[in-house]
């Protein structure tokens, strides 16, 4: 008598479970980013859409747009101030990385290498950034004046007093040494909390082969922090390129556009010609500059898996 294999009736009627699709299985995730996401749209991509768009008219809120093509972009181009403006920016850039990039970088590690007092040392040097900005232009104002503390105390060593300010020559380094006492402590909790990450088992193993303090710093500290040292790099070099409040307010871009920068030529355009299309032709044009500064971050990161 033949058998024959018999399939459960149970196994037929039940049906074959598929995993759930991936834009399901992350629902709740992507419903929790929504709003963070409209936020984003909103106020950051609406608003450079809009730039972009309002760069190729010529804006007038009593007769109405009038649509002028690349002619905001051509006057960019002819306008002598945006050359002045772009020459100081860079000057300002470079200025920036030359005196105030090492300082976070030496505090840092001066911090980290002290035995006692590290707590305090710590507090004291993130005070300055928390000083209102208003506070601290007028501090400064009072320090650079020609009778102010610090010419006093270079007269009393027998040389001239100097200009801060009103000087062409030393405006905009008097500006790029106030911000960095203000904003060095910033960059410096960063730098820090890199520093001190750093294993001891390599200080050990340093000290054990005989490495003083700077060998220790150039061979262990400084290869250990490299990645944070790029990254403030490029985040340096975007913030100094958009950044105009202290040469407004404390020269309005003088003495004779020695302060000028790109920024605050854009605020120029805007709001004392009340030239709204030429303001967003140049805001594209650094929106552009600063999208490839940000793209180079990113990858650099990426790169070295910071």
């Amino acid at each position: 008598m033949s058998q024959t294999a018999t399939i459960p009736a149970s196994s037929l009627d039940t049906p074959s479970k598929r995993p759930p699709a991936k834009w399901k299985k992350h629902l709740w995730g992507y419903l929790f980013l929504l709003p963070a996401a409209i936020v984003f749209f909103v106020f950051l991509w609406m608003p450079i859409s809009k730039g972009i768009y309002f760069s190729l008219f010529h804006i007038d809120f009593v007769k109405g747009n009038a649509f002028v093509g690349w002619d905001n972009y051509e006057r960019i181009f002819k306008d002598p101030e945006v050359i002045i403006a772009i020459k100081n920016t860079l000057y300002y850039m470079a200025l920036g990385l030359l005196i105030g990039f090492w300082v976070p970088v030496f505090f840092a590690i001066a911090i980290s290498e002290m035995r006692r007092f590290q707590g305090f040392a710590r507090i004291a040097a993130y005070l300055p950034y928390v000083v209102p900005f208003v506070v601290l232009y007028g501090l400064w104002r009072w320090l650079y004046d020609p009778v102010g503390p610090i010419n006093g105390i270079i007269t009393k060593l027998g040389f001239d007093a100097i200009l801060f300010l009103p000087d062409k020559a030393w405006s905009m380094i008097s500006i790029v040494i106030m911000e960095t006492w203000q904003s060095f402590g910033s960059a410096l909790l960063i730098y820090l909390a890199a520093v001190m990450s750093v294993p001891r088992d390599w200080y050990e193993a340093a000290e054990i082969d005989g490495a003083g303090v700077w060998k220790r710093i150039r061979y262990v500290t400084l290869p250990a922090i490299k990645n944070q040292i790029i990254l403030l790099f490029l985040l340096q070099l975007i913030a100094t390129s958009q950044n105009f409040q202290t040469q407004y307010a404390l020269l309005e871009g003088g003495p004779n556009n020695a302060t000028l920068t790109y920024a605050l030529l854009v605020v120029r355009y805007a709001f004392t010609r009340q030239d709204y299309g030429t303001a967003s032709a140049l805001g594209v044009l650094m929106f552009l500059v600063l999208g490839i500064l940000a793209v180079i971050q990113y990858r650099m990161s990426n790169k070295e898996g910071a």
